[in-house]
């Protein structure tokens, strides 16, 4: 049964289950209850059956969790772009919300990236692909896939719109392959500036969870 006729069968039987809470002038009902009752709840079953095997609703069986560092306090005005969360030699999950400031005057995308002990270049992102920016605030979601206590570069770079589009296809290609090799240095574009770097390290094995 189509996606569409199951979605209309549910319709039908929810619009019984109505009609079966209504009673006529004469005080009988257009439906039995007997019948309405059952029809509602095969429905409802059937309308959220519908809807999940479908495009209708996009349904992650793995919810990402997503975990906060210890974070540095910001005083007086912002002047340069930096990362506060998580702090330099922090000890990290393996998904984390990478948060940091930035001049408003700044008007350049922000790309975090990081580099394992393999010395590549990994520039991370979430469903906007480049880090989200507002009120002078900017973050991304990172994730880690080395062992425990690995060590890691996290990098944060300013990137013109040429630049931020050569992340992004090779966020995409990537994906595409289900292959994350990673980007040389001398592959990394020309039109970045390197704002801040730190080291973190895994707490925990994060190797294959991706």
């Amino acid at each position: 049964m189509s996606t569409k006729i199951m979605i209309i069968v549910g319709l039908v039987l929810i619009l019984i289950a109505i009609l079966s809470s209504i009673k006529k002038n004469s005080g009988t009902r257009f439906i039995s209850t007997k019948l309405g009752i059952p029809a509602g709840i095969i429905g409802v079953l059937t309308m959220i059956y519908a809807s999940y095997s479908s495009d209708l609703v996009k349904y992650n069986s793995q919810i990402e969790q997503v975990s906060i560092g210890n974070k540095l306090k910001v005083k007086g005005e912002v002047n340069a772009t930096k990362v506060i969360s998580p702090i330099d030699k922090d000890s990290v999950d393996c998904r984390i919300l990478t948060m940091g400031v930035y001049p408003e005057s700044n008007k350049n995308d922000i790309w975090v990236l990081v580099r394992p002990s393999d010395d590549r270049y990994y520039p991370q992102s979430d469903h906007t692909n480049t880090s989200y920016k507002r009120d002078g605030e900017w973050q991304v979601v990172v994730r880690f896939g080395g062992d425990l206590g690995e060590v890691y570069d996290l990098i944060v770079y300013e990137a013109n719109s040429d630049a931020s589009s050569f992340f992004t296809s090779t966020i995409e290609q990537w994906k595409e392959a289900d292959d994350y090799p990673g980007l040389k240095l001398k592959e990394i574009p020309t039109g970045v500036k390197q704002v801040d770097k730190i080291k973190v390290y895994t707490r925990k094995n994060c190797r294959g969870v991706f």
